[in-house]
């Protein structure tokens, strides 16, 4: 097996009430169930929606043992960090090490092995090729997806499928509010992961002399919060840059607001609807 350097992939959570016994502490079971969650964490950190993956490699992955060692007990409202590496690869499947950690102190540590199967059949089979290099390729600290620029005759055909899901299917936006004549004139970010599939959108166009207009970013949901909408939005405001722009502008539904402020995105004027969904003028300078 092959073994990669640990816990690039670190996920916090709170201790729940409900999750500690009568002596305050937390069970072992619960902490097995934690880093079970984590596991689903780490796939959108690999960029990897997990059943369109599984579908696309035609395999599956089966549990087939866990293991855990407590060293201290965590307590209702610790504030927790749970690690996650993937440790071995062979041709049968993977081993994730997992670790429960309050700060600098180690709680708890355990192994989640897992058998890489036919989904048909449940029969063993050998771990795709393609998805070992994105588990090494993550654990070696590379970068897991990539950004393409272009026009929409080239990136349109992936961008669409992505504006269908978020904007017409999951947020209700008519079909005719989506579509317009403004996606020819425009340059497209698609964000693709390891395995080439389409995962993130946006499109950039002058507003004013001097400044460009980012619109229609959209992430699919299985990889919210994976970095892969951030990248899709730097690799517009570099194009604004590489077009001489002084600054960019957009108008962000008033739920993604907190995402635009982390990235340097600043509020302009009162709150207003489009597409019957509210929105916040927001913008940055380059």
């Amino acid at each position: 097996m092959n073994a990669v350097k640990p816990f690039r992939y670190r996920e916090p959570l709170r201790v729940r009430r409900a999750e500690v016994d009568r002596q305050g502490a937390a069970s072992g079971s619960h902490v097995l169930a934690w880093f079970d969650n984590a596991i689903a964490g780490y796939w959108r950190a690999l960029a990897l929606p997990f059943r369109e993956t599984m579908a696309r490699l035609q395999c599956g992955l089966s549990l087939r043992r866990a293991t855990l060692e407590l060293e201290a007990s965590a307590h209702d409202d610790d504030a927790l960090i749970i690690g996650l590496c993937c440790a071995r690869i062979d041709d049968s499947g993977l081993a994730f090490e997992a670790a429960c950690m309050r700060g600098e102190e180690g709680l708890a540590h355990g192994e989640l092995i897992y058998a890489c199967i036919d989904p048909d059949t449940g029969a063993g089979k050998p771990l795709p090729q393609a998805l070992r290099g994105v588990l090494l390729a993550f654990e070696a600290g590379e970068a897991v997806a990539r950004v393409r620029v272009g026009r929409w005759e080239a990136l349109g055909p992936d961008a669409r499928p992505i504006r269908t899901k978020v904007f017409i299917e999951e947020q209700g936006i008519p079909a005719e509010m989506e579509w317009d004549e403004v996606d020819a004139g425009c340059a497209h970010a698609v964000a693709y992961n390891r395995l080439g599939m389409p995962l993130a959108t946006g499109r950039l166009f002058e507003h004013v002399p001097g400044t460009a207009k980012i619109g229609r970013m959209a992430v699919l949901p299985s990889v919210r919060g994976s970095g892969i909408g951030r990248a899709v939005l730097e690799a517009l405001m570099d194009s604004a840059r590489a077009r001489g722009e002084r600054e960019v502008l957009l108008h962000a539904q008033t739920s993604a607001a907190p995402f635009y402020l982390r990235a340097g995105f600043q509020p302009r004027g009162p709150q207003f609807d489009e597409a019957g969904i509210a929105h916040v003028e927001m913008v940055r300078g380059l």
